[in-house]
């Protein structure tokens, strides 16, 4: 791949290569509503939104703006009941999040007065706030020195620097935070973090990145950028099946599993069996989706010819259809009953 040659260590020349950011930046930032604004809350739920989830995502399908509109504030947060949290966050995954969030927005009123504390140490004791969220809400909200270290921002580092080290272990992440504290702009933090976080998204992207057209070409020590960021050996993904079954009474309502445990808590599904005691069914819809290391494929089964005999579970709840698509539910246990109701 035709790459610039290296002309300057960045270490070396940090204003120059700041500048270069910045003015690129100025011509090519893009323009997202969590950079419209310098509200600690609203920068809080974007990038607690965007730790797992696409930027494509949460805005074109209008997670970000919903969310916003149904708690506007920490104080609304902080009072929300569970179903109207999951609710909202319906279709983002990793639910935890939200949980955490709503335990922060808490700890801000309990412990700050409802005003969020600029100091990293202060930020880092909020429930769920790590080292990046701190360093983002210092940089983006409060307008402080600070070093933003994603996967993006990762990835150009790795680059930029030459290193060969993993990236996703204490030795390499590490060294990235270092390099990144050494390079952060201190004058222009909010400006120096956006452009280098978007720079990463747009041209040093993961796999062949578009060099020709880096503005930091020449600050960039590696001439095999493809290689490079190097991370540990991939988890192996594991295929399960799952199998649910579509059950209705004498009043057509739908039998709903309400889940435990950390990952779903409160959130509704099918019911699920072990294959043995279901999969003699017929098969009336069948859907594949990723959770962590598991492919998973959901086969859902007509339990209309066991309706007499099925025994429903204490968690199991029959539900009105007109209540069900009000309900918070995983996004593959949604699809399947939307498309089942539509159907049936």
């Amino acid at each position: 791949m035709l790459k610039p040659r290296w002309k300057r260590d960045a270490l070396e020349a940090k204003k120059a290569f700041r500048e270069a950011l910045a003015v690129w930046f100025a011509a090519n930032g893009r323009d997202y509503p969590w950079r419209r604004t310098q509200e600690p809350y609203a920068i809080l739920i974007s990038e607690v939104m965007l730790q797992q989830t696409q930027i494509a995502t949460v805005l074109g399908r209008g997670f970000y703006t919903r969310f916003l509109a149904a708690f506007p504030d920490v104080s609304s947060l902080a009072a929300a009941d569970d179903d109207r949290l999951l609710k909202a966050w319906e279709g983002l995954g990793y639910y935890r999040r939200v949980r955490m969030l709503r335990e922060t927005a808490r700890a801000v009123i309990a412990d700050h007065g409802g005003e969020f504390p600029t100091e990293l140490d202060a930020l880092m004791k909020l429930p769920g706030v790590g080292r990046y969220t701190a360093g983002a809400l210092r940089a983006f909200s409060a307008g402080l020195p600070a070093a933003v270290v994603d996967g993006n921002v990762a990835r150009v580092l790795a680059r930029l620097m030459g290193f060969a080290g993993p990236v996703d272990d204490g030795a390499g992440q590490k060294q990235l935070w270092e390099w990144a504290e050494v390079l952060a702009d201190p004058a222009r933090p909010r400006v120096y973090n956006s452009a280098l976080m978007e720079l990463g998204q747009t041209i040093c992207r993961p796999g062949v990145p578009d060099c020709l057209s880096c503005p930091v070409a020449g600050f960039c020590k590696t001439q095999e950028p493809e290689l490079l960021p190097v991370k540990r050996q991939k988890t192996v993904v594991t295929e399960v099946d799952e199998h649910a079954v579509w059950l209705r009474d004498d009043a057509g309502r739908l039998l709903l599993h309400r889940e435990g445990g950390k990952r779903r808590q409160g959130l509704w599904k099918l019911p699920t069996r072990e294959a043995g005691e279901i999969s003699a069914l017929p098969v009336i819809d069948e859907s594949r989706y990723m959770i962590t290391r598991y492919r998973v494929r959901l086969i859902v089964h007509d339990g209309d010819g066991v309706r007499e005999t099925f025994q429903a579970a204490p968690d199991e709840v029959w539900q009105e259809i007109d209540a069900v698509l009000a309900l918070a539910m995983p996004s593959p246990f949604r699809r399947a009953i939307g498309r089942l109701i539509a159907e049936r």
